[in-house]
C-alpha cells in the first residue's frame, strides 16, 4: 500500500468498471493530453493491500508524454469484486489470467507496469502469454519472495486476519506500525479515511492468498529473461521488501533497463512521481524507437 495514495483522479480521467471475459474490474482510465501525439497505452497493477489510486500521481505526467494510462484494482482489491473467503480464486495464475483479460478488453497492446506484488502478477501474465504486451516494468518488485523481515511481518498480518475482522486489524496496523507492504498512517497527500475504506473494501481471502505468495514466490527471472519483451526494473533508492542490490542483480540477469529514483523508497510512484513518470516514459519512448530491443 502506498501511504500517499491519492483518491481524486485527474480532471480528464474516467473511473469505470472495465468489462472483461473474467468479470468487471474497477479502473481509472486517463487519456493522453490534448494536442500530444498518442504514444501508446499503459496498464498499471498495484501491490499488496494497494489499489489503482497508488498510480494517481502518474496519470498527468504520463499523459503529457502521450500515454494513455489505465490503473486497475485487481480481483478482490478495493473496488473490484472477489470472493470473501475463497483463497483459490486468488491463485497467482488466476490473477495473471485476469490481466490478460483486461488487456483484451482494452483492445490494444499495452506497456505493463506492476508495483511490488503487482510486478509478480505482471511477470506471471507475461509468462502465460507475452503477445499482448509491448514491454514490462517491474516497479519495486523482486526476483522471488520478500525479505525475511517482511516475511515475518506479513505472517503476523495473516495470523491477525485469520482471527480478527478487517476493521480490528486496521486499528492494530495504526497502533503497532505496519509492514512496508501494508502501509500505515497516511502522510503527505494521503487521506486516512479513504485509506481505511480501501482496506475495508479489500477481501480477506485476497490478502491471505497474496500474502502467502509474497512469502513463497520462486525465482522465475530466468524464465522471464527468455521472453522476447523489453524489460525495465525501477525502484526507489531504499527498499526493505526487496533490497536494492537484489533488484540491481535481477536487472542484470534480465538485461533490463535499470532505474533508481533518488529520494524514493518502496513506492516511487507516490514518493517521487515526476521522476518516476519521466523514467517510465523515457523507457517506453526508447522501446518504440528501437523495437525490437531484445531477442
Amino acid at each position: 500500500m502506498s501511504r500517499n495514495a491519492v483518491f481524486t483522479p485527474p480532471p480528464d480521467a474516467r473511473a469505470y468498471r472495465l468489462r472483461t471475459a473474467r468479470g468487471e474490474f474497477a479502473v481509472v482510465d486517463s487519456p493522453a493530453a490534448d494536442g500530444v501525439e498518442p504514444q501508446g497505452t499503459v496498464l498499471m497493477l498495484p501491490g499488496f493491500t494497494g489499489s489503482k489510486e497508488d498510480f494517481t500521481l502518474l496519470h498527468e505526467p504520463l499523459g503529457a508524454r502521450g500515454y494513455r494510462t489505465v490503473a486497475v484494482d485487481g480481483r478482490g482489491q478495493y473496488e473490484s469484486a472477489g470472493p470473501e473467503h475463497d483463497e483459490a480464486a486468488y491463485a497467482q495464475t488466476e490473477l495473471a489470467r485476469d490481466v490478460l483479460a483486461q488487456v483484451a478488453a482494452l483492445g490494444t497492446r499495452v506497456h505493463l507496469v506492476g508495483h511490488s506484488l503487482g510486478g509478480q502478477v505482471a511477470r506471471a501474465a507475461v509468462l502465460l502469454d507475452h503477445s499482448p504486451f509491448v514491454s514490462v516494468t517491474l516497479m519495486s518488485s523482486g526476483p522471488a519472495r520478500i525479505s525475511p523481515s517482511q516475511q515475518q511481518r506479513v505472517k503476523l498480518l495473516r495470523e491477525a486476519l485469520e482471527t480478527m475482522t478487517m476493521a480490528e486489524v486496521w486499528e492494530v496496523i495504526q497502533a503497532m506500525g505496519p509492514p512496508e507492504e501494508v502501509g500505515g498512517p497516511a502522510v503527505g497527500p494521503g487521506d486516512p479515511e479513504r485509506l481505511r475504506d480501501r482496506w475495508l473494501g479489500t477481501r480477506p481471502a485476497q490478502l491471505l492468498a497474496t500474502g502467502r505468495q509474497l512469502c513463497s514466490e520462486p525465482d522465475r527471472v530466468a524464465e522471464l529473461a527468455d521472453v522476447p519483451l523489453p524489460c525495465h526494473v525501477l525502484s526507489g533508492a531504499y527498499d526493505d521488501t526487496w533490497p536494492v542490490p537484489l533488484l540491481d542483480e535481477m536487472a542484470r540477469r534480465l538485461d533490463a533497463r535499470r532505474t533508481v529514483v533518488p529520494g524514493a523508497e518502496h513506492s516511487p510512484n507516490t514518493d517521487r512521481p515526476l521522476p518516476t513518470a519521466r523514467a517510465l516514459a523515457d523507457f517506453w519512448d526508447d522501446t518504440s524507437a528501437q523495437r525490437p530491443t531484445r531477442s
